[in-house]
């Protein structure tokens, strides 16, 4: 998983501003508690009044509860109140204070004028023990600080309203601008997690569509080694599915994983510089969901590795089906096959049913224990409000931090259920981004030479496929020069094949060189190599398109004269004059709307069409009657005189006429020559040549 780190480099900066946007969201959703607490134990229980501070006092009252205080207290609370005079005001501000506090001009009044908020909070417990001992006897001592500016608000509301001031006016203010405020952090919060969702999908579409496009590259890159290695269903499975595995987990990890941390572990600073002695509630709840999640994911993880498994045996097992549908009907196995689809369909769905029906326990767990807390918490902070060491806003926004810790370990456990798959699907992307690649260019690369082109070499070749224990071929050593035609024949297993697929680099030789044009094909780059050479596979393929789109497949520029060319000398000129449409009629998805024959034959004129220095046909008149293969031979004599072209063929008549025929027995050479020279002094290739030809029709 570590490994796809260095692929999130290119969105480090909307990483950046994503937890930037994440802490926003979590301090908003942090201060909102304590908003509330407000409203409920200032606007609700307190009237609006904040501390037990009056704004406004009677000279009375105030030179009363200095007699309470110590001389020091004395002479704060003296320098932070100043007597309202007419005199020291101007008329309009004294008439405001007169509209306020009609009481003004009837008594001397003091006004608080003080606003740094430290010095509030020291004369709140000077004001309100001195208002506690002037009202009730009772010390400030005996109660907690939070319970002090409660008990005090009843002598300000008093004296507020003796003073004529409107209080249920300031209550109403309150709790509108504490409501006011909330409403804003709400929206700030919202637009945060917008803005996070919205970069945290781009950020992991984005990463999911270059690794889609990495792997499709590497996979470009592969040699048959590497495809001998990762079957197609899986090299399907982990571009697809594993990709949107890990795209998945990168939206999570993107708008959880950063913001859960965030908003529990302020949750738990918030709830442990609260006043509340309920903090064992909290390690009550961690301690239950830990023991949840363990216990869950002990069960559920070791699924989720066989669970990738089972999509590639699904996956390869309906490719099968598809594919061989036709041999599948001709040999009425439709039950059986069936039968494994079932199996392997069971087999998945079985396994993630355990999963889900597990993760399914997980929510309703959740929630019992959320809901146990919550009853918990109220249990035992309603005896606290009860002893009156406890307000009842304080107590509910405990409740909410207990419940963000609790969602924050939620939201992580969440992620927890898919990080095992993403896991695994990470690793099998690794897989195919580290796999090391056999055939590689050089890094010293030479050009080709053009004194004479399609000259071809086999010096001393061995090869042997990676893993097998013998070689497959031995000791090879041929030459084939430009304007000459070379076929191959041999049992099958005897490496003809193989041969045709070392001379493009499908495959490197494990011994001795490959030389074309004099130059040793490791020294050139795949792309020149390849350009020289015009490959037609043993099995045809064509691409889903037009006849004329796969006819330019390797010259795009080709004109229309050029297509008709090829066209004709491959035999395929006939069957698609016959065609409404020409070379503009649709091609399917592999071919499937044209016969064998004309597959063939459009794969032959792809390769024409792109006048290469050497021509590679592997087995490729096989699909063709006899009087098409023997058109179509003679046409190619005529037409690719210059070039070199190499044929691997079954039939004894379709080689008959080459200058050269390379017999092949178990990997290695064993005769050389014309077909008449074959026939005299070659054992295997008259075997051959006797199975399918008379004597009469041979000579």
């Amino acid at each position: 998983m570590l490994k796809l780190i260095k692929y999130l480099k290119p969105f480090a900066v909307t990483i950046i501003a994503i937890i930037m946007l994440l802490c926003v969201q979590a301090l908003s959703d942090l201060s909102l508690p304590d908003y509330m607490s407000n409203i409920v134990n200032v606007g609700i229980q307190q009237g609006g009044i904040e501390n037990a501070v009056p704004k406004v006092i009677r000279q009375s009252e105030l030179d009363k509860m200095k007699a309470l205080m110590s001389d020091a207290e004395q002479a704060k609370v003296s320098e932070s109140y100043v007597l309202l005079e007419k005199s020291s005001l101007s008329k309009d501000d004294y008439d405001e204070y007169v509209k306020e506090y009609p009481k003004l001009v009837e008594e001397s009044i003091y006004r608080l004028n003080v606003k740094a908020k430290e010095k509030i909070e020291e004369l709140n417990i000077i004001m309100g023990k001195s208002i506690l001992l002037a009202e009730s006897g009772i010390e400030k001592s005996q109660m907690p600080d939070s319970m002090v500016t409660q008990a005090a608000v009843s002598y300000i509301h008093q004296e507020y309203e003796i003073l004529g001031l409107d209080t249920n006016k300031t209550q109403r203010n309150y709790i509108l601008y504490t409501g006011v405020v909330m409403l804003l952090i709400a929206l700030l919060s919202m637009a945060a997690t917008v803005i996070v969702a919205y970069l945290g999908a781009k950020v992991a579409a984005s990463l999911s569509k270059n690794l889609r496009r990495n792997v499709f590259r590497k996979v470009a890159d592969f040699s048959n080694s590497e495809f001998d290695k990762f079957s197609t269903a899986t090299l399907i499975t982990r571009s697809t599915n594993d990709v949107q595995q890990i795209q998945m987990l990168m939206v999570m990890l993107l708008r959880i994983v950063f913001y859960a941390p965030i908003l529990g572990i302020g949750a738990i600073f918030k709830v442990l510089n609260s006043d509340s002695s309920m903090g064992w509630i909290i390690a009550v709840a961690v301690f239950a969901i830990l023991a949840l999640v363990v216990i869950l994911f002990s069960v559920a993880i070791p699924k989720f590795k066989i669970v990738q498994k089972l999509i590639d045996k699904l996956n390869l097992v309906t490719r099968e089906i598809l594919t061989g549908s036709l041999v599948i009907r001709a040999f009425n196995t439709q039950k059986h096959e069936e039968k494994k689809f079932e199996a392997a369909n069971k087999d998945l769905t079985r396994t993630n049913l355990f999963i889900n029906r597990i993760m399914a326990l997980m929510m309703p767990a959740m929630m019992l224990i959320m809901n146990g807390i919550t009853l918990l918490i109220v249990w035992v902070g309603s005896h606290q409000v009860d002893q009156g060491v406890m307000q009842v806003g304080n107590m509910m926004a405990f409740i909410q931090y207990a419940m963000q810790i609790i969602m924050a370990f939620l939201m992580i456990s969440m992620v927890s259920i898919m990080l095992p798959r993403a896991t695994v699907s990470a690793e099998r992307i690794g897989e195919i981004l580290d796999a090391d690649i056999s055939v590689k260019d050089d890094l010293d690369l030479q050009h080709l030479s053009s004194n004479y082109k399609g000259y071809l070499e086999f010096e001393n070749v061995y090869f042997r496929y990676p893993g097998a224990e013998e070689d497959v071929l031995k000791n090879i050593n041929f030459i084939v020069r430009p304007g000459q035609t070379t076929a191959f024949i041999g049992s099958t297993g005897s490496g003809k094949t193989t041969i045709i697929n070392l001379i493009p680099r499908f495959y490197d030789v494990t011994g001795g060189k490959i030389l074309i044009n004099g130059t040793d094909i490791r020294k050139v780059s795949q792309h020149d190599l390849r350009e020289q050479i015009g490959y037609v596979p043993q099995k045809a393929v064509l691409f889903s398109g037009t006849i004329e789109s796969n006819l330019k497949y390797g010259v795009e520029k080709a004109t229309e004269d050029e297509l008709v060319r090829a066209s004709e000398i491959s035999q395929a000129m006939d069957f698609i004059s016959e065609k409404k449409e020409g070379f503009a009629t649709n091609i399917s998805q592999g071919g499937t709307n044209v016969s064998g024959g004309q597959k063939q034959r459009l794969s032959i004129a792809r390769a024409l069409t792109k006048k290469p220095q050497i021509y590679l046909f592997d087995d490729s008149f096989s699909a063709l009657d006899f009087k098409t293969d023997a058109a179509l031979r003679k046409a190619l004599k005529t037409e690719t005189g210059g070039s070199t072209i190499i044929i691997v063929a079954q039939r004894i008549s379709t080689i008959m006429n080459s200058d050269q025929i390379i017999v092949l027995n178990e990997g290695k050479i064993v005769g050389k020559g014309t077909h008449q020279e074959l026939m005299k002094n070659c054992e295997v290739y008259q075997q051959i040549a006797l199975s399918q030809l008379s004597k009469e029709e041979l000579a």
